[in-house]
């Protein structure tokens, strides 16, 4: 086998792919989710074949190359050759639930930036910032905290806690129940009152979409902020931002449900309308991890400040190095 050509060479690096290059998972395009179909590939392109009436078949293209995530629902089964053409443009692949409630595995491609990893890992790493991120969590809770200088984190968590008191105490007003208590007992799991138990179905699935968005933008699940020892403490952690606006309403509604579990999951993946909870939550977690970075920054902005190459070197001192050169003149 011959050497390439040097011209080839020089055309393979400048086609090499940048951040800005690449879909972002929060742009109208983010994320496609599939169910009961077969994706394969063809001449044309991927492909979901759909049986209909059990006589012929509807074909649908998939536009691989502008999609960030595709999340695959029950029933769905994908060729190798689909699955080859879908990493080799970056798009991540995510088995779910049924409407993308629940995350169960991911498949990234070697093409995702980890810049969102890194961006996490070092805030992570760092106690100073990682109490940084943790109260900035609980401040967004708090939508219009007005909150002296120098409130320590073991007072949030204990402001956290008193709001989630009154809030619980407004919607059992609101829905004729006398007193609620949260309770989760997974071992007496049908000892629960309704509204118990919507809650944690409903939870249940606002962790998958979290979980989906998580890895759709390379982040790791398990470095949490305020949560820590589990695999999913990042997705506890982001799901927080969003159970009073979202999962505590529809639990209480359904305070009077003869099966209130499937009747929250229904209503969730009926209602939530994933196409606007999925952007927002890149938009948090972005804002969370660099939060000086996006102050008054939009997404186009934003990905223009990520325009860098897939794949650099790392130097303690220098930052980042072009890879594919070599070094040899530095050692000596």
């Amino acid at each position: 086998m011959s050497a390439p050509r040097k011209s080839g060479d020089a055309r393979a690096r400048l086609a090499a792919p940048t951040l800005a290059m690449l879909p972002r998972v929060a742009d109208s395009l983010s994320f496609l989710y599939l169910d009961m179909v077969r994706i394969v590939q063809d001449d044309t392109g991927v492909c979901a074949r759909i049986e209909v009436d059990g006589e012929r078949t509807d074909t649908v293209y998939i536009p691989t190359a502008a999609i960030s995530c595709l999340l695959l629902g029950p029933g769905v089964s994908i060729t190798t050759r689909a699955l080859a053409t879908v990493a080799r443009h970056g798009t991540s692949v995510l088995c779910t639930g049924a409407g993308a409630v629940r995350a169960y595995a991911g498949i990234l491609p070697d093409s995702l930036t980890t810049h969102w990893l890194e961006q996490q890992v070092t805030a992570w790493a760092d106690p100073k910032r990682r109490l940084d991120v943790a109260a900035r969590m609980y401040l967004k809770r708090f939508d219009d905290a007005d909150l002296p200088d120098g409130t320590t984190l073991a007072q949030l968590r204990g402001m956290e806690g008193q709001r989630m008191k009154a809030l619980y105490r407004i919607l059992a007003q609101q829905h004729g129940i006398e007193r609620f208590r949260r309770n989760y007992h997974p071992d007496q799991w049908h000892a629960q009152d309704p509204v118990n138990l919507a809650l944690s179905a409903a939870n249940t699935c606002l962790y998958g979409v979290v979980h989906a968005a998580l890895l759709a933008l390379g982040c790791s699940p398990a470095l949490g902020f305020v949560h820590a020892g589990t695999q999913h403490a990042f997705v506890y952690d982001v799901a927080d931002l969003y159970k009073a606006h979202i999962t505590l309403p529809l639990a209480f509604s359904l305070h009077q449900s003869a099966n209130p579990e499937q009747e929250a999951r229904r209503t969730f993946r009926a209602e939530l309308r994933l196409v606007r909870l999925m952007p927002r939550i890149i938009r948090d977690v972005q804002a969370l991890l660099t939060p000086d970075a996006a102050d008054g920054e939009g997404d186009e902005e934003r990905s223009e400040r990520q325009d860098v190459r897939m794949v650099h070197l790392w130097d303690p001192e220098a930052g980042v190095l072009p890879a594919g050169v070599n070094y040899a003149r530095e050692a000596d």
